[in-house]
């Protein structure tokens, strides 16, 4: 599988700084700079033809994105193999997958291929990421200032952006782990931005959408556990206590993210038996489980193996009365 990533990276050109050609320093500061990407890529009218490499292979991929003056229109598609299609119409996204029923759910973008960091809010990622300017190079022959975002306590993976000068809009994105390694690459073949994208998406805002997906009921309750260390800007967002159907044990689940990568530490009853740590990791999701004072503790999300381990090692668990 290594030997494939490399002769990918070699087709789509170096991931890192062979491609960067040395510049004066930029008109615009590298924060404002990607407040621009973020503002572009949700306000223009345009078309991107665009792959998505991860070690997992190459897809080819279209984005539409449209904004008429009641709605704000998005279309990923899926260009080889099995049409799969994801809808955008405001806040509600709609899937559409082979042998699958179609289904909604609320959101305000299209995650899927498409790199988050785009919607970020980097006011407040400022505050614990590096913005740094790099210089500028081409890309689908245009010229990109290239930017890369760093965590600045190292806990966490890292981007580096390519933006187009005139439109603003993200024209390559690389997520690279804390060694520098690619772990997924976006990058644009062609692009358009012209109101006739308006006229191709307009049937969208009038099409009957799949109903939103309910999401199972949630029992929110006080832990009997915490965590005592997080990345710095890491914040609680949601918990729960759910009983997964099959399994029939109550899992407590607490949310995090610090406005860019998201994970979640999970408690479950441990099975007889279970006794051993261990972990996965698929590109950028990490899945860590051990077992202490007879609790199973799974972290899982976009983290680096050792930042997961390190999170589940701080969990501690209260004393029962």
């Amino acid at each position: 599988m290594k030997q494939f990533w490399c002769a990918v990276c070699l087709m789509t050109g170096s991931l890192l700084y062979s491609t960067y050609a040395p510049a004066d320093a930029p008109t615009t500061a590298p924060g404002a700079l990607l407040q621009q990407m973020s503002q572009a890529s949700q306000s223009l009218n345009y078309e991107f033809a665009f792959i998505s490499v991860s070690k997992q292979g190459v897809d080819s991929l279209r984005y539409r994105h449209a904004v008429f003056e009641k709605h704000r229109l998005a279309q990923l598609l899926q260009m080889d193999g099995p049409r799969r299609e994801i809808l955008q119409r405001d806040n509600e996204i709609s899937f559409f997958e082979p042998g699958l029923e179609p289904f909604t759910l609320a959101g305000d973008h299209i995650v899927d291929s498409l790199p988050s960091i785009v919607y970020a809010d980097f006011e407040r990622l400022a505050q614990f990421y590096d913005f740094i300017p790099v210089g500028r190079t081409r890309v689908s022959d245009r010229l990109c200032e290239v930017v890369r975002v760093v965590a600045r306590d190292g806990t966490r993976f890292g981007y580096v952006l390519w933006i187009d000068t005139a439109t603003k809009l993200p024209l390559r994105a690389d997520l690279l782990d804390r060694d520098g390694e690619a772990l997924e690459q976006f990058r644009v073949i062609s692009f358009i931005v012209d109101p006739q994208v308006q006229s191709l998406m307009q049937g969208l805002e009038t099409v009957n959408l799949p109903p939103l997906l309910a999401m199972p009921v949630s029992e929110k309750a006080d832990f009997g556990w915490a965590v005592n260390w997080l990345p710095a800007g890491v914040t609680e967002v949601s918990r729960s206590r759910r009983t997964l159907p099959g399994i029939n044990v109550p899992i407590e689940t607490r949310l995090y993210t610090d406005g860019l990568f998201s994970f979640s530490v999970n408690i479950a009853q441990a099975g007889e038996g279970n006794n051993t740590e261990r972990f996965i990791r698929t590109g950028r999701r990490t899945i860590h489980t051990e077992i202490r004072s007879n609790k199973e503790i799974t972290v899982v999300g976009e983290l680096p193996p050792a930042t997961a381990k390190r999170i589940a090692d701080s969990v501690v668990f209260k004393a029962q009365p």
